[in-house]
């Protein structure tokens, strides 16, 4: 059975500067990776190969067993890929409700139509109340999500993620600037939506990464120097010496 997702050998360079020098990754179908590292060790840009903004300079990246090198990122999404940005981006002057409609119609095979009426699509309507009701967000339907809370306003980023009904999931930073209950809850969301999905987050809440990856694959300098299960990322000399250290094993314990 092929992986879910694949980095194989990925080098990304701008100019004469290498930010992504050979990072090699493997995601199982099901599993839940979350990639930390130390401010400008290449995370974003990863995300950004593997969602198509960027494309890469040499080696592959598969999904499913087939390369997604080089293809645009609403093609990747249409062959299962979603993901969530550090800064929300949301249509604000839209309700809750309207925003996840927008989400699953071209899932559900509602492409470019000026003649169709969105309140006839009952199946689209359905989807969006089932994405509705597992984000916790039903009683906000109808409120514009330029006025929700910054939490609620992460969880509905979520939903738009999760709504399509894309395989493998990217979160970028998904609980950045959130308070500690804001951050459990947000957690516990993940965990419900991505039930049987492949999961890659990146995340700098060393609680949020124990409590959530099967594996973390620890990013420096462009390179994955490391990706096993969090007991034994913690154990890692490597690993502590570029970036847990010390105060990052207190502070999960």
């Amino acid at each position: 059975m092929s992986n879910a997702l694949e980095l194989k050998d990925v080098r990304k360079s701008f100019g004469q500067s290498e930010i992504i020098r050979g990072a090699t990754l493997t995601v199982g179908k099901g599993e839940r990776v979350a990639v930390i590292g130390p401010n400008g060790a290449g995370k974003s840009t990863l995300f950004n190969l593997v969602s198509g903004r960027f494309g890469i300079t040499s080696g592959d990246i598969c999904m499913n067993g087939a390369s997604i090198s080089g293809r645009k990122p609403f093609e990747i999404n249409r062959l299962g890929l979603a993901r969530s940005f550090q800064i929300s981006n949301l249509f604000v002057n839209l309700s809750v409700f309207e925003n996840l409609r927008c989400a699953v119609l071209w899932s559900m095979g509602y492409k470019y139509s000026f003649w169709q009426r969105l309140n006839g699509l009952r199946d689209a309507h359905e989807r969006a109340e089932q994405v509705l009701e597992e984000i916790g967000l039903q009683r906000q339907r109808k409120i514009l999500a330029g006025v929700l809370t910054y939490a609620e306003q992460r969880a509905l980023e979520i939903g738009i993620t999760i709504a399509g009904g894309a395989d493998v999931i990217l979160l970028d930073e998904p609980t950045a600037g959130m308070s500690r209950s804001e951050s459990d809850a947000a957690v516990e969301l993940i965990r419900k939506v991505t039930v049987g999905k492949s999961l890659v987050m990146v995340e700098h809440d060393m609680s949020v990464v124990f409590g959530l990856a099967d594996k973390i694959a620890v990013l420096v300098y462009g390179e994955v120097i490391a990706c096993d299960t969090p007991a034994n990322i913690r154990s890692n000399a490597a690993v502590q010496a570029a970036y847990l250290g010390h105060d990052a094993s207190q502070e999960h314990a």
